[in-house]
């Protein structure tokens, strides 16, 4: 590569950076997040067409990485993570938009195996409904922790009738308690426990539509893995044809070890980087196979005898499904078309 373009996107503004074949700061320019903003930095990208590293695309950039796609440009997805590490070897004190932008640029020319950035497709739809239902989670969490610290104001010892504060018939028996009690924190936790009433049919209709769109997807075929879980893999994924292969699929998930070698010295580390909500998706497999799975528990078996620890087989694990996962969702999107 002989020279890259990096773009640090923002709501209102698009501060990009060309550097040459060396890293060099070569010229830096800013544009208005908007379609004449789009339009002038495709003009200015194609003055010396060189590929194109955006951080952010799936949020303030995605409506110029489809732009820039659309018109024929090479556009890659360059992780924070990457970028903020790239910034701590500047010689730039502080932190600027030009200097972001350097510091991607500089990872894009780096960096061959960056992904291409997502499009929209119909696993988007499946990311925004996973990541919906677990803001309802979150919020469901959030409001029963206070409710309950409510009650125990009001009602001391309201355990005792009711268990707790998910099962509908323990809400209904904390709803009959609450009744006649006055004063403000009383109305808070009516108010708590109707909200906590209201989300648990709003998180069981996204539930619900999950369900629908992933019915017979190869994925649920896997021990482990259920709708949420799929749902999971396939919304952080996106388009699995972005990866070349298994072993770059491996390294979004942050399960490919990294190597760790110095002089006679040969050995791989962890690698604490990639997607970590995918990692934790293959965490969460792993733990159920080797628990309930006989073949990985055999599995987990051999890596013990080997002298591994017990993290270290639940990695080695992970590594092993990661190559079933990825050809799973290959065959999703190949035999299974997501509904509409």
């Amino acid at each position: 590569m002989t020279s890259a373009i990096g773009i640090d996107t923002h709501k209102d503004t698009l501060a990009a950076c060309r550097v040459d074949g060396s890293g060099a700061d070569v010229d830096e320019r800013t544009f208005a997040n908007d379609p004449a903003g789009h339009r002038a930095l495709r003009d200015w990208v194609e003055l010396d067409p060189s590929t194109v590293g955006i951080e952010g695309s799936a949020s303030f950039g995605a409506a110029l990485a489809r732009y820039l796609v659309a018109a024929g440009l090479t556009v890659r997805e360059v992780p924070a993570r990457l970028s903020h590490r790239e910034r701590g070897r500047s010689r730039r004190a502080g932190k600027s938009d030009p200097g972001d932008a350097l510091a991607i640029a500089r990872v894009t020319l780096r960096e061959h195996d960056l992904p291409p950035v997502r499009l929209v497709d119909p696993t988007l739809e499946v990311q925004l409904l996973v990541d919906a239902r677990e803001d309802l989670v979150a919020e469901q969490t959030r409001v029963r922790n206070r409710l309950h610290a409510d009650l125990r104001t009001l009602l001391p010892g309201y355990g005792a009738t009711a268990a707790n504060l998910t099962a509908v018939h323990h809400q209904h028996t904390v709803g009959r308690l609450l009744r006649g009690l006055r004063g403000v924190q009383a109305e808070l936790a009516r108010g708590r426990l109707a909200r906590l009433r209201r989300l648990t049919p709003d998180i069981a209709g996204l539930t619900a539509q999950l369900t629908e769109r992933l019915a017979g997807h190869p994925l649920l075929s896997v021990p482990g893995v259920g709708v949420l879980v799929a749902a999971k893999f396939i919304g952080e994924t996106g388009a699995v044809g972005r990866f070349r292969s298994a072993d770059a699929f491996a390294a979004l998930a942050g399960v490919a070890p990294i190597p760790a070698s110095s002089g006679q010295t040969h050995h791989l580390r962890l690698n604490r980087g990639g997607n970590r909500q995918l990692n934790r998706a293959l965490y969460t497999v792993a733990m159920v196979q080797a628990a309930h799975h006989p073949p990985a528990r055999a599995y987990i078996a051999r890596k013990r005898a080997e002298g591994k620890s017990g993290r270290d087989a639940i990695r080695a694990l992970k590594r092993q499904l990661v190559r079933t996962i990825f050809r799973l969702l290959t065959e999703g999107t190949h035999v299974h078309e997501l509904a509409a």
